[in-house]
């Protein structure tokens, strides 16, 4: 697999083809979210306030969740099969990255079924949601580190691939 990233590595990817900025302004979107939970997350953890810490990460979790699963399915089911076609020699790379697709699903379910309790804990009132909140906290930061690492393997395959291909 390290043929394409060796092939065309990551401070020479200038001039890129359209569906490569993209596809990379897409994840670097993941990554800007992603330090956004981190930093509500500091926060929480500082100041303690549950009602202020729901009012800024649900909105960035709830989009976070639903743009990088639109976004890996649009990649397994679309875009994968395609570069499966075109470069026979990264099957295995797109086999590793779909089940990291799957490793991942696993953890925006976690985030998710932790948000949706926190959340209504604060809708119901709950006078003290702090426990709901750390479990939210803890799930995001826990998909963060696999998540942050998939999009760089992702890049150093598909970003050459695209280039190479002009898929």
């Amino acid at each position: 697999m390290t043929w394409l990233r060796e092939a065309l590595p990551r401070d020479r990817w200038t001039a890129l083809h359209e569906t490569a900025a993209f596809w990379l302004q897409m994840h670097d979107g993941f990554r800007r979210q992603q330090a956004e939970m981190a930093a509500a997350i500091a926060d929480w953890r500082a100041q303690g306030d549950a009602r202020a810490f729901h009012a800024r990460l649900i909105p960035v979790l709830q989009a976070h969740l639903q743009h990088l699963d639109g976004h890996h399915r649009i990649e397994s089911r679309h875009y994968f099969p395609q570069f499966r076609r075109v470069e026979p020699r990264i099957q295995a790379g797109l086999d590793l990255l779909d089940r990291d697709h799957d490793a991942v699903h696993h953890d925006l379910e976690a985030m998710l079924t932790a948000g949706r309790a926190f959340h209504g804990e604060i809708r119901a009132g709950t006078p003290d949601p702090s426990t709901s909140a750390n479990r939210l906290a803890d799930a995001v930061t826990a998909a963060a580190t696999p998540m942050l690492r998939h999009l760089e393997d992702e890049e150093d395959i598909v970003i050459p691939l695209i280039q190479k291909h002009g898929v």
